[in-house]
């Protein structure tokens, strides 16, 4: 009997959740040690920030980003062991390991003069992660077994690890929509990285058109690559209707980005007559291009997210982008926006790599 309830409780786990806290985790460690230039050694110990006085400048803004970034890992957490562990159990564990998730980090940033360790930060960010993590535990029931995202999630979106991990990869799409310094849908962009100069700057006919394909391109290799994630035996109706949300959802996050981290003249101003232009067609191509069989809906998101890509990395530079951004003061989203950054130029290559397997998958399965 005991052995028979492991099972069960191990066939109840959410696997969503745990590729979640994974990446929330990369992310989260790669926000705290950005820009990663300027390592040296310390002058005393990593941990002497424990015992240092109070900070002296503290600003209500930081401590509400430093409790609101651990409490996603704390509800992460209290989901990805639900039910092995009851609810005080879970929430303790999201404190433990998220107390000592940010203790490795404001250790580690004795290494880099751009950072400074705070045991203030440490305090928050264990606050936060002890917050999520109570919430995660009591909402656990309702959220895994017999919420509405749970019966949402049973009704639209195909069973498997495979539908996890692509809903992982959706979630990071609109998370890199964030970042306002990026062409609408554009990712990909390795430049910063591999290059410290740009191309030949060009005029505004040669960058809509640009501007207008790649939007395009990835507007519709996005919503093949939603198709896959979500039941094969849905309505027509029904997911075109999902997909519509998932772009509205797009647009309202890169708005929302703009909102804030701009003024407010500016919240259009990444809705140029390229991106007008590509979401249009986009849009109209990707309604078409969902009566295609699945096989031929994966190969042509892969083929359009390796085109979309290209395109970025050739693009000229845009002026009037550059004119826009000159009033974005990055201020305290200067490590968030590096993630951003980051995530969107990545996303393409996990996106491609996903495809595969799933291809790979399916034609194993047929073989078998």
């Amino acid at each position: 009997m005991s052995a028979r309830r492991g099972a069960e409780a191990r066939a109840r786990r959410a696997p969503l959740a745990r590729f979640l806290l994974v990446l929330y985790v990369l992310l989260t460690v790669y926000a705290s040690l950005y820009p990663w230039t300027g390592w040296r050694a310390p002058a005393g110990s990593t941990l002497d920030f424990l015992f240092a006085p109070w900070p002296r400048w503290v600003t209500r803004f930081d401590v509400a980003v430093n409790v609101l970034g651990y409490v996603p890992y704390g509800l992460l957490c209290a989901l990805a062991v639900y039910p092995a562990l009851g609810r005080v159990g879970a929430a303790l564990l999201a404190l433990a390991t998220g107390g000592a998730l940010s203790l490795g980090m404001e250790s580690a940033q004795a290494w880099l003069p751009a950072r400074v360790a705070s045991n203030l930060d440490l305090l928050a960010n264990a606050c936060g992660a002890a917050a999520g993590g109570f919430a995660g535990a009591w909402l656990a029931p309702w959220l895994l077994d017999t919420g509405p995202l749970r019966r949402l999630r049973a009704s639209l979106v195909a069973p498997g690890t495979a539908a996890d991990v692509g809903l992982a990869l959706l979630g990071l799409w609109l998370f890199a929509q964030l970042n306002p310094a990026t062409l609408a849908f554009g990712a990909g962009d390795l430049r910063d990285y591999v290059a410290d100069t740009v191309g030949q700057v060009h005029g505004a006919t040669l960058f809509v058109a640009i501007e207008a394909a790649t939007a395009a391109a990835n507007l519709v290799a996005v919503a093949l690559l939603a198709s896959a994630v979500l039941r094969p035996d849905l309505a027509p109706a029904r997911l075109r209707l999902a997909l519509v949300a998932l772009l509205a959802a797009a647009l309202a996050v890169k708005t929302l980005a703009a909102a804030i981290l701009m003024k407010a003249e500016h919240v259009l101003a990444w809705l140029t007559p390229g991106a007008q232009l590509g979401l249009a067609a986009g849009l109209a191509a990707a309604l078409a291009a969902l009566a295609l069989p699945r096989v031929a809906r994966l190969a042509l998101a892969a083929v359009l997210l390796m085109a979309a890509t290209v395109l970025v990395n050739l693009a000229p530079p845009n002026p009037y982008l550059a004119d826009t951004l000159r009033v974005w003061s990055q201020g305290h989203f200067l490590h968030f926006n590096g993630l951003t950054r980051l995530v969107s130029s990545a996303w393409p290559f996990a996106a491609l790599a996903w495809l595969m397997v799933l291809a790979t998958g399916r034609e194993r399965a047929r073989g078998a």
